[in-house]
């Protein structure tokens, strides 16, 4: 029964993944408004055949419905505070769906949306841990600062996720064309005070007022710091694991590193290639890869030494 649950766990992780990257795919295809009314589609719980932005919206939709049930269905199997924290999760991304809808991409909702995918994967991927990996040991002792690097990397990752989700709400991805300079200059003009104020803030038809330049350049810039310091502290992470000497940790210091490497790669191409689809959809695709990945090595590390 529990391998049972383990594999549905593990599937609702992977439906996880694939909600996100629509997400993704529905904003970078300026579908998100694709459907003026919700759940249904101009009335309707089919949308109409003729409009491509309507179906993109609805198929997110459905593959969101289906997770849902799945998630209600771990609840039903294992109720604990988990379980429940996922139930919570779930309803809660499907009040920010609809607003995303009803407030008509308001930046702060559509970050908001972002953000609760992300927990909702973390939440289940440290489910199916739990469930998995019972009696995994490792050879030495761990320091426990070595922990602490491990959860200021999880915290300063959750950060650039974010930041990297208000940068797609407000349509900042683009404003600078050119690395590692903005618009010709290290430090360009830009506006802390207009760019990250969540109350009245808006793009194009949202409330609010719209963003100038200096701000859309000021999201970009916090986004590019933001990444320096994600490589600088999960690079420093990744040293210590790897001087272990353990096997399964040095495992994962070479896979993260890959993999930050990888991110980095990818969005430095998205400004020099202006946001073509399929970097778009992998720098998603890696940032949830990459917080899965630390999760597992906080997971790993808080695991008792085996003494032989």
């Amino acid at each position: 029964m529990r391998t049972t649950l383990n594999k549905i766990v593990l599937l609702t992780s992977i439906l996880t993944f694939v909600v996100i990257v629509l997400g993704a795919y529905t904003r970078l295809k300026d579908a998100g408004l694709g459907c003026p009314d919700w759940p249904g589609c101009y009335g309707h719980m089919i949308a109409p055949e003729a409009d491509v932005a309507a179906r993109i919206e609805m198929v997110h939709r459905y593959v969101a419905g289906t997770l849902g049930l799945l998630i209600l269905y771990i609840f039903i199997r294992t109720r604990n505070i988990l379980t429940g924290v996922l139930l919570g999760l779930v309803v809660f991304q499907a009040l920010l769906g609809m607003w995303t809808v009803t407030l008509r991409l308001l930046p702060v909702v559509v970050m908001g949306h972002l953000l609760g995918g992300f927990t909702l994967l973390a939440a289940l991927w440290l489910h199916y841990l739990r469930l998995t990996f019972v009696n995994i040991h490792l050879t030495i002792t761990i320091k426990k600062s070595i922990k602490i690097l491990a959860i200021l990397a999880i915290a300063v990752l959750a950060i650039q996720i974010a930041l990297g989700g208000w940068t797609s709400a407000n349509y900042a991805a683009l404003v600078c064309a050119d690395f590692p300079t903005c618009q010709g200059q290290f430090w360009p003009t830009m506006d802390w005070s207009d760019a990250f104020n969540f109350r009245n803030v808006g793009i194009f038809d949202s409330p609010g007022t719209p963003l100038e330049n200096a701000a859309r350049v000021t999201i970009q810039m916090a986004h590019r710091i933001g990444a320096l310091l994600s490589f600088l502290l999960i690079s420093g992470l990744c040293y210590q694991l790897w001087r272990s000497n353990d096997r399964i940790l040095t495992m994962f210091a070479k896979i993260v590193f890959g993999l930050l490497l990888l991110q980095i790669t990818l969005g430095i191409t998205n400004v020099l290639l202006g946001l073509p689809l399929f970097v778009s959809l992998a720098h998603s695709f890696v940032a949830a890869i990459l917080l899965l990945s630390l999760i597992s090595i906080l997971y790993v590390l808080n695991a008792k030494k085996q003494y032989r």
